[in-house]
């Protein structure tokens, strides 16, 4: 039997070119896919992000993991392999969020997580016996498996292997798709599974895909003093309270944190307390004493902010791109907010009557990638898609980059450091100004 797993590309470009991902990584959700299937059972992968899918090459069933930013594409590839008689399963965190959608593409839809069901789903397709819908229920995350890396060889993938410690994250955030798939739990999987699979692998340069790495304190720190003797360089996603346990940042550092993903999200406290950001409203005072803790600790930051919440204007997020340069982080993220389906700021919305593009922005073939999909309070759409896109204009000029490299206690502070932000900043340069405004899907 042939299984095929495919990650689809985010869309194309004007010229009808397919959006290749120059920083793109190793998609872990479809190596553990293979790692949990049966022996005896060829798997393959094509990357649509890199490779050329080739529709007619023989294979028993595709796998197509589906986010709600790659939902049109994946249904295009779908349609190419249905329309030549081979099942086609969905699975994936949009197909969690809005199954039914899913289903009209696929033979088969799975929600939540794959470790107890996925060889019954190879299974029945093999047997012929595929169902409509399969259900994984959530818990520890891949017990005793290793991710299949033999599937990335060949496809350049930045050189950082992605590995996964737990799953979800207990804060309820409005916007935040995450806490409904997971249904505000984490899962976090035993320390001595995560350091054998660091030791089964080459690399030292580690990314944990956490959704928020610290959010469960102590279960992180037992894992942090196991990192400690393996002599690695990791970054992960945290929230930012993390800053404000000393043993716990005394522990990143010493197991080889050099950084970390934080979601700042808004620089307005009324912001915070709509979209419910819990651990970024205690003892707020614009993240100032977290923001020397990084420092103190030599830690480079991706600070993340997700902008066009109601208290938001147009000047306030160019200040908030100022304030990410004053700060010198390393890397940002100018997020345009977005209604991801069945979360509850989706669900405001379309109660307001605000939802753009007849709500399902993801599929509309107007929508591009980086626009604004509602109506936000205090401008129009069109000035918030046009003030987030300055915001990466900014951030990204070589002015901007000359000066936030000057930090001796972060992007200087070693020379790794430095060789990092040298080498990535004007990747993601080109991704920001290659990206913005490409349409999903292709049709």
């Amino acid at each position: 039997m042939q299984i095929t797993f495919i990650k689809p590309t985010l869309g194309y470009l004007d010229n009808n070119e397919r959006f290749v991902d120059e920083g793109r990584m190793e998609p872990l959700s479809l190596g553990l896919l293979a790692g949990l299937t049966p022996s005896g059972v060829d798997c393959r992968l094509f990357d649509d992000r890199i490779d050329e899918i080739d529709y007619d090459e023989p294979t028993d069933l595709v796998a197509i993991t589906v986010e709600t930013f790659t939902a049109r594409r994946a249904y295009e590839i779908a349609a190419e392999y249905r329309a030549r008689k081979v099942p086609v399963v969905m699975g994936g965190m949009h197909a969690s969020l809005i199954p039914t959608e899913v289903a009209k593409h696929a033979d088969s839809v799975f929600t939540g997580d794959a470790e107890g069901l996925w060889s019954q789903v190879v299974d029945d397709a093999h047997d012929g016996q595929l169902r409509p819908r399969y259900h994984g229920k959530f818990g520890t995350p891949q017990p005793g498996v290793m991710p299949r890396r033999d599937l990335y060889a060949g496809k350049k993938y930045l050189p950082v292997s992605l590995l996964q410690f737990g799953r979800g994250c207990h804060y309820p955030c409005e916007f935040c798709a995450v806490g409904e798939f997971f249904d505000h739990k984490v899962y976090t999987r035993p320390t001595a599974e995560v350091i054998k699979e660091i030791t089964a692998q080459s690399r030292r340069d580690i990314f944990f895909v956490d959704d928020n790495f610290t959010a469960n304190p102590e279960a992180a720190k037992e894992l942090l003093r196991a990192l400690i003797p393996l002599k690695i360089r990791w970054i992960s996603q945290v929230s930012v309270n993390h800053t404000r346990d000393p043993e716990l940042m005394h522990l990143m550092v010493e197991s080889g944190c050099i950084g970390n993903v934080i979601g700042f999200e808004s620089l307005d406290i009324d912001n915070l307390r709509q979209m419910g950001k819990a651990p970024n409203m205690v003892e707020f005072d614009r993240y100032s004493r977290a923001v020397a803790t990084l420092r103190e600790h030599h830690l480079q930051t991706w600070a993340a902010f997700a902008v066009g919440y109601d208290y938001d204007t147009v000047e306030s997020i160019l200040e908030t791109c100022d304030w990410g340069i004053s700060n010198r982080f390393a890397f940002a993220a100018f997020n345009v907010l977005m209604p991801y389906p069945s979360t509850p700021f989706y669900e405001r919305l379309r109660v307001e009557g605000r939802l753009l593009y007849d709500e399902h922005w993801w599929l509309h073939p107007d929508y591009r990638f980086n626009q604004a999909a509602f109506r936000p309070a205090r401008m129009t759409a069109d000035e918030l898609t046009e003030a987030a896109w300055a915001c990466r204009q900014r951030w990204s000029s070589h002015l901007s980059i000359i000066k936030r490299v000057l930090d001796l206690k972060t992007n200087l502070a070693t020379p790794f450091r430095f060789f990092t932000y040298l080498i990535y900043n004007p990747l993601f340069r080109r991704e920001a100004f290659k990206k913005q405004g490409i349409r999903l899907g292709n049709q």
